[in-house]
């Protein structure tokens, strides 16, 4: 039963965490599960409670930054919305 509450509370805290994030994530639902759940464990480590599930989304944010920062590609703009030179 531990197990399926933290895929739970991992998948809400994931889901949070993209949702603070500015700007566009192109990630699945897999990856958003892996990172709540990863933001959950280390939460969890260091406070616990309510409490802890605010530092959670938190620590979501910043997984979601630096996932979008290190591992995905910035989308270019379309070649007919890039401005004329001259």
């Amino acid at each position: 039963m531990y197990v399926v509450s933290l895929i739970i509370v991992g998948l809400i805290v994931g889901a949070l965490g993209r949702l603070f994030h500015p700007g566009r994530d192109r990630m699945g639902i897999l990856r958003t599960l892996v990172i709540g759940v990863a933001s959950v464990l280390v939460a969890g480590l260091i406070i616990g409670g309510w409490l802890g599930f605010v530092v959670a989304v938190v620590i979501g944010v910043g997984f979601v930054s630096i996932w979008a920062r290190l591992f995905e590609r910035p989308r270019q703009t379309p070649r007919w919305r890039k401005p004329l030179r001259g």
